[in-house]
């Protein structure tokens, strides 16, 4: 067998693509859907510019993080009713009170299954909140 041919996208997997999309340098989906769901990478406070929004501030950085996790669903047919689980990475456990006002803001009943960790970095030093999700896809 071609080795290139086992690197080939199976026709049941489709690659999201947002604009911008900053982590296309890395070789990383901004998504995946397969077989009705959406996988969606972490989502940080990323900007249209490729730099984190609000650098020491959580609250920015958390609403950043929403909008993007909001585009990506939308680029895959999907949209934030449709997220059946998140996970929420922390710099700080601290700022896991916040998230109750959030989920109200963002999400909608029934909230999704969770899954919250804090850990003491993520891809920069300065980012604060990452989130992935699954999401059913705009058929379901």
């Amino acid at each position: 067998m071609d080795a290139s041919a086992s690197r080939r996208p199976s026709p049941a997997l489709a690659q999201v693509v947002t604009e911008p999309d900053p982590y296309a340098p890395f070789l990383l989906s901004q998504a995946i859907k397969a077989n009705g769901f959406v996988f969606v990478s972490g989502q940080a406070a990323i900007g249209d510019d490729g730099e984190i929004v609000g650098i020491g501030d959580f609250d920015r950085q958390a609403e950043q993080a929403f909008r993007n996790l909001e585009r990506a669903l939308k680029a895959a047919g999907s949209g934030l009713d449709k997220v059946v689980k998140t996970t929420i990475f922390l710099r700080s456990i601290e700022n896991a009170s916040k998230l109750v006002d959030l989920r109200r803001k963002w999400l909608s009943a029934p909230y999704p299954a969770e899954s919250m960790v804090e850990i003491p970095s993520l891809y920069s030093p300065d980012a604060l909140i990452e989130i992935e999700a699954i999401a059913l896809d705009g058929g379901r």
